[in-house]
């Protein structure tokens, strides 16, 4: 591939030698076309059902949601109350139930020494505070 024969000029032949690119890049092919499916990582997933079961809203909820709301104010279950009467109101409330949980909405307007205060209250009353979110606009 990189010889000429016979008579010529005699000089020097400038023309630079591919064959050894050639198996370079063939062997770095064929490195990568191995390795590229080992370099494939899957992630596990669960996607949602294309055509879900209408599920019905469960009125009769019996979860216990204290509110904190602007001013000094809290509402269990939507029965407002104040600072002073909560703590003997929440143990009304859990006196007879064997599950003691309470979720804890707070108001983006009040401050967060107010929610930790409802949430020391509900524990002193011996409810196990689950969760706290932004309480969400009606």
């Amino acid at each position: 591939m990189g010889m000429s024969v016979g008579g010529g000029s005699g000089g020097l032949n400038s023309e630079p030698n591919v064959v050894p690119m050639i198996d370079i890049m063939l062997v770095l092919l064929i490195i990568f076309m191995i390795m590229q499916p080992m370099m494939r990582k899957a992630i596990d997933m669960q996607l949602p059902d294309p055509q879900p079961a209408v599920v019905t809203a469960n009125t009769a909820s019996d979860q216990i949601v204290l509110e904190v709301l602007p001013g000094g104010n809290f509402a269990v279950n939507r029965e407002p109350l104040t600072k002073d009467n909560l703590a003997q109101r929440i143990k009304e409330i859990y006196e007879n139930r064997p599950d003691k949980i309470m979720f804890v909405k707070g108001d983006p307007a009040v401050q967060y020494q107010d929610v930790i205060f409802a949430m020391d209250v509900s524990r002193g009353s011996g409810v196990k505070v689950i969760g706290v979110t932004p309480k969400t606009p009606d």
